[in-house]
């Protein structure tokens, strides 16, 4: 399997938009970056760190991320794994006192539309 990311992406610091996680394989496209685009309207662009918090969060907002899904070719998350988020869902978290850490090197600059570069840096991994 070839993996193609867009090269001219960028982070929230300004600099290439790094990978996230190439297992488990991440991102909307499945490329393993917080890539985003017009078919993406969850706005997957945030690289979480996971944990056991946030993913009983996620589940409790009914987004079950820790379940095995085989049918879709989905493992399930376990803390620590890296996985794109949508930004609205960790803004959601951050204010429930629920947000996972960030990979700023490999989140999407998109989410500074959603969560200013200060706040980001205050949950970076």
């Amino acid at each position: 399997m070839t993996i193609r990311y867009d090269e001219t992406a960028r982070n929230v610091l300004g600099t290439e938009l790094a990978p996230c996680s190439l297992d488990p394989l991440t991102g909307f496209y499945r490329n393993g970056c917080c890539e985003t685009g017009p078919d993406d309207v969850g706005m997957h662009t945030v690289c979480a760190v996971m944990t056991a918090g946030f993913l009983r969060f996620s589940m409790s907002a009914g987004n079950d991320l820790s379940t095995p899904r085989p049918e879709f070719g989905f493992a399930g998350l376990r803390p620590g794994d890296r996985w794109c988020l949508c930004a609205p869902r960790w803004k959601e978290a951050l204010d429930a006192g629920a947000a996972p850490r960030v990979v700023l090197e490999a989140t999407h600059e998109e989410v500074l539309a959603i969560a200013p570069l200060g706040v980001l840096k205050d949950h970076a991994a």
